[in-house]
């Protein structure tokens, strides 16, 4: 399956007190050329303190991605269980997440907490998924490159709010 539609671009959205927030419209129209669902799915990012969020048309490549993985490493003795584990995070520590016409989802507690998003997130298109981040942690993120840390200011700006 080839992904000729890339998740790109940033935002900042707020987060009601139940967990309510507005999956911007130009990561919705990746999701919906991509297919028919009106669903994202959400996990853990693997590296960072955010959420990695894809349609899921794209847990299907994701799986593909980590069977071919295995079968490179398949003379490693350690191959299977890595690819067990792989298989753990990817697919069992994530959750389904349907939107409404407006575009709205309610992010699962646990994925909230996973993510530690509060009251605003931060949207953020890396090309086959998405992110969602709690801005602050952006910014304090160390690995984050510094021109990549202003499009968290320049959007908590937008909305009035100091960095």
């Amino acid at each position: 399956m080839a992904l000729e539609h890339l998740f790109q671009g940033s935002a900042l959205n707020a987060v009601d007190a139940k967990g309510r927030v507005s999956v911007p419209a130009f990561l919705r129209s990746v999701i919906e050329r991509r297919g028919d669902a009106r669903m994202i799915v959400l996990a853990k990012h693997e590296a960072f303190p955010a959420l990695s969020a894809y349609d899921p048309a794209y847990a299907a490549l994701k799986h593909s991605k980590l069977e071919r993985l295995l079968e490179k490493e398949e003379t490693n003795p350690d191959a299977q269980l890595e690819y067990e584990q792989r298989n753990l995070m990817a697919f069992a520590a994530t959750e389904e997440v349907p939107y409404d016409s407006s575009g709205r989802i309610v992010l699962p507690p646990m994925m909230r907490r996973k993510g530690q998003v509060e009251d605003l997130a931060l949207f953020l298109g890396t090309g086959e998924t998405f992110q969602i981040w709690n801005p602050k942690l952006f910014l304090a993120e160390p690995r984050i490159p510094a021109d990549m840390k202003d499009i968290a200011r320049f959007r908590l700006e937008e909305r009035g709010l100091g960095a």
